[in-house]
């Protein structure tokens, strides 16, 4: 038996036993952070449904504003905070805004597919995510059929008329892409430090997701497609569901043993084994 110690500000002791031969870990060594219940699953994913199915039912309902309607906008009526907004239109902006989004929504899939821990815990990660961007749309897509605010481009004389006589230019609060955006960023961040709470790649995570969903509100912005009142409503409730689905699947009756005891393969090429980390934490 190997003993060796290392000091942090959480002291870990580490035991290796080691073995000639190959030694297989069964994967119930290591617990899962979160957990699925049926009928929690089925309300929040049934709620998202119906989210959806009501906000396709008052989309329908939007009546796209007339030319005449068009022509009487004032810019000077928005408040001073949002006015900036109507001085901006750039399509390459929109369409980047959707690779930004789409990038916050690969760096959650890459980690779960790159990461042995989230990798097997597949089905958990996945239903989570679902219902985190079924909900958050859901809410997201119905307060804009209901509230129905102009968007910013169409006070814009350089937007094109075609986008300005379409039932999309009258659905500006709040912004889906920074709420889909800032959910998939908490979401994976907090997904993330769960299932890894050493790593030092935490910052990073956050960071980088945080960043991509940033960039999606910039160019949401330079487009003129919204506000800043509604980039920052969506992304606060992005957020607020981002980090919410996750809270709501936590396990929570592990034992403080078990959130200590961490249980791994090791192996240094011609030598396998187990290795065993107790936190022990000072104060």
């Amino acid at each position: 038996m190997y003993y060796q110690k290392k000091s942090y500000r959480n002291k870990f002791v580490g035991l290796f036993f080691l073995f000639p031969v190959s030694l297989f870990i069964h994967p119930a060594f290591a617990q899962s952070p979160y957990a699925l219940k049926t009928g929690r699953e089925l309300t929040l994913l049934g709620a998202g449904v119906v989210t959806l199915g009501a906000s396709a039912a008052l989309n329908s309902t939007i009546d796209p504003l007339t030319i005449a309607e068009i022509a009487a906008l004032d810019r000077s009526d928005i408040n001073a905070f949002d006015r900036k907004a109507t001085f901006h239109w750039s399509t390459s902006a929109g369409r980047l805004s959707d690779v930004t989004l789409l990038g916050n929504v690969a760096v959650v899939g890459l980690l779960t597919l790159g990461t042995k821990p989230m990798r097997q815990d597949i089905k958990t990660v996945a239903v989570m995510y679902i219902e985190t961007i079924a909900l958050a749309s859901g809410v997201e897509r119905t307060i804009k059929a209901i509230t129905q605010r102009t968007r910013p481009f169409v006070y814009n004389a350089a937007a094109p008329l075609d986008e300005k006589i379409t039932r999309d230019a009258r659905q500006s609060f709040f912004s889906g892409h920074a709420t889909n955006a800032f959910a998939t960023a908490v979401f994976t961040g907090e997904v993330f430090r769960h299932y890894f709470p050493h790593s030092r790649l935490k910052p990073v995570v956050w960071v980088g997701a945080l960043g991509l969903a940033t960039a999606t509100c910039v160019l949401r912005y330079e487009g003129g497609l919204h506000y800043p009142s509604d980039l920052l409503a969506g992304a606060a409730f992005g957020s607020l569901v981002g980090w919410g689905i996750p809270k709501l699947h936590e396990v929570k009756n592990r034992s403080e043993l078990g959130r200590r005891f961490d249980v791994q393969p090791w192996s240094n090429g011609s030598a396998n084994g187990i290795y065993m980390r107790l936190a022990v934490f000072s104060r």
